[in-house]
């Protein structure tokens, strides 16, 4: 297999769902489907976005939340209830602050018209460029990748 440069991710997800999974080491998407995840690969980063502080809440977020690097291309199963069986990929995240989005609008390629700044985000994983994740990871980060 070919080396390849890596690619550079947001995944949009509620923060008490993302601090749960950087407290497991593992990234899910998309409420637990594997087609979001079978996009990423071993030596992608991601950084994920929160809109909401929780789930079910109506508290707004709107910060990025955790940033890590996935550590593996093996996508797999596990049982949180009986009716939910999410897929997950491992991942190294970074000791990282959580940080404001609305600071970066007009920096972020991937914002096309700031008045409508959270139409990207609603298609809950999306691709950005190499700037757009390193504006975004100079804030969060305390220490370097």
């Amino acid at each position: 297999m070919e080396d390849r440069s890596p690619k550079f991710w947001i995944i949009v997800a509620s923060k008490d769902h993302v601090k749960k999974g950087v407290e497991g080491g593992f990234a899910q998407a998309g409420h637990g489907k594997s087609a979001p995840l079978k996009r990423m690969s071993k030596g992608d980063y991601i950084e994920y976005y929160s809109g909401k502080e929780t789930l079910e809440g109506g508290e707004k977020c709107q910060e990025f939340t955790a940033i890590g690097k996935i550590k593996e291309d093996q996508i797999y199963q596990v049982t949180e209830n009986p009716d939910f069986h999410p897929n997950r990929l491992n991942v190294n995240f970074f000791k990282a602050e959580d940080i404001p989005i609305k600071p970066l609008l007009e920096d972020l390629d991937f914002i096309e018209n700031i008045r409508y700044w959270g139409f990207p985000l609603m298609k809950g994983v999306l691709e950005i460029n190499q700037h757009d994740f390193e504006l975004i990871s100079q804030k969060m980060l305390k220490e370097r990748f």
